[in-house]
């Protein structure tokens, strides 16, 4: 059986490169996983079990008078649904709850996340993202989830536009004529994207053994890791959007990376280490952080500008 010719859209040679950064939980998705928690009202009050959201976490993650790890299990325990299961034949939270939110969404009960709609385009245009956040998922668990919201969140025309997208990059960029199938291309794409789950004993290991990221570790409270890690992981997916531009003559252009969170300590270490390090670093790309822990605000708060280029619609 001859395939039809697949339509390559020539128009992306015309764009500039912007790439994002997105954090998952409330953030793309509001995510039904709950945090396992100890909490007491007053300081001579018992310690009684507690599950809470992701976003009221991001509230009282500081409050250790009020807010603590079970006193069985620590930490793991809590987060012990933020991780891939421990036996094959597990569910997988992280899975079951991107479905749900996702249908949540599809029904109308409940409003798209901030950088939802963002999400989508940067999909349906093909461009490189990376997905950062603080759960403890292997990549591919996170890409499995990437996949899972293609399929249930772009309309087939979306998806459509997307592989042409897609193939149009590759005959451009790699100077690619004969394609693979849709499900090969789409491969190759989300193979060029990064997923970090700073809590995944592989991303942990990595970091550790970074040399700059090591000496920062050594001296870091634990409130700080988390943010840290993130950090880890930005400066990672700016390297890997810098060297593909090398190697494929990109450079020559006008370049843009997004950063989107919830969780505001978050995006003010992010905003610092952005000005302090990675804009000097790479003074060729233009920055951009956005806020998006107030849900009445539709995208976001922008926080933090480097460099002259307004990102439309981020």
């Amino acid at each position: 059986m001859i395939r039809p010719i697949p339509y390559v859209n020539e128009e992306v040679a015309n764009r500039d490169f912007k790439y994002y950064i997105f954090d998952w939980d409330d953030n793309i998705l509001h995510m039904p996983t709950k945090i396992r928690l100890e909490h007491r009202e007053t300081a001579d009050a018992p310690w009684r079990p507690v599950e809470v959201s992701t976003s009221t976490f991001a509230l009282v993650r500081a409050d250790t008078a009020h807010y603590r790890a079970p006193a069985q299990g620590g930490w793991e325990e809590a987060f012990r649904c933020f991780a891939d299961p421990a036996r094959d034949g597990e569910p997988n939270h992280f899975i079951d709850d991107t479905r749900a939110a996702l249908a949540r969404v599809a029904a109308g009960i409940e409003k798209p996340s901030p950088s939802y709609n963002t999400f989508k385009k940067t999909l349906v245009e093909g461009r490189i993202f990376a997905i950062v956040t603080a759960r403890g998922h292997a990549p591919a668990t996170i890409e499995k989830a990437v996949r899972l919201f293609i399929a249930e969140a772009l309309t087939p025309l979306e998806r459509e536009l997307m592989m042409s997208n897609l193939r149009g990059y590759r005959r451009w960029l790699d100077k690619v004529e004969t394609f693979g199938t849709d499900d090969e291309e789409l491969d190759y794409y989300l193979g060029m994207c990064r997923y970090s789950a700073v809590t995944y004993d592989g991303f942990k290991a990595r970091m550790a053994n970074d040399p700059i990221y090591r000496e920062k570790l050594a001296v870091a409270t634990t409130a700080a890791r988390p943010e840290l890690a993130k950090e880890f992981a930005i400066r990672d997916f700016v390297e890997h959007v810098f060297h593909t531009l090398q190697r494929t003559g990109g450079l020559d252009r006008s370049v843009a990376i997004g950063f989107s969170d919830d969780d505001k300590g978050n995006v003010r270490s992010v905003s610092n280490y952005i000005r302090a390090e990675l804009s000097r670093r790479f003074d060729g790309i233009k920055f951009v952080v956005y806020d998006t822990s107030d849900r009445t605000l539709t995208k976001g708060r922008k926080v933090c500008v480097s460099g002259q280029m307004n990102l439309p619609g981020f």
